[in-house]
């Protein structure tokens, strides 16, 4: 068994190797995370998805479904991230009412939450990117300029230390 680190990165040991942070002692509380990020593209773009005339479907509703599969997978793609059981993961998309605004974009805020040992700050990035990554796949045959941007977390709620805002 290796000792604890003395770093603050909780994800190496005390010879500095890489491990998985061991929670079992850690409270479980009700934890909440909520991620947000863009994508900008061309407006004759968000056109089409406002629309909902794009050739490989519903953008939005695929983008979103997309988010929550991917908070599920986190643990599968992120190596030391503890598998977790979700209790909620919300998907929302906030679009310009007019296509034409001077950088038009599609931001996606990803909520997540469970009751656990841990918190869910990575489940909600890995919404937010997933859900963006969509969004792109379905819309890069007339927008390869697409650019993701400003993904952050912007609340954690829960556990040990307390809450968090980045707004």
């Amino acid at each position: 068994m290796s000792k604890a680190s003395s770093s603050p990165l909780t994800h190496f040991d005390a010879q500095g190797q890489a491990h998985m942070v061991d929670v079992a002692a850690k409270v479980a509380t009700h934890r909440i995370a909520v991620a947000r990020g863009r994508i900008v593209m061309l407006p004759a773009t968000l056109a089409l998805v406002q629309s909902g005339t794009a050739k490989k479907g519903d953008v939005l509703g695929i983008a979103r479904i997309a988010g929550i599969m991917a908070a599920k997978k986190t643990s599968d793609l992120i190596p030391l991230c503890h598998p977790l059981a979700l209790t909620r993961v919300a998907i929302d998309f906030d679009l310009p009412e007019d296509a034409r605004a001077a950088y038009p974009s599609i931001s996606c805020t990803a909520t997540v939450e469970t009751v656990g040992p841990t918190g869910v700050e990575m489940e909600a990035l890995t919404a937010v990117q997933v859900a963006l990554l969509t969004i792109y796949d379905m819309c890069k045959a007339v927008d390869r300029g697409m650019t993701i941007t400003d993904v952050r977390v912007r609340e954690k709620h829960g556990g040990k230390s307390g809450s968090f805002e980045n707004l």
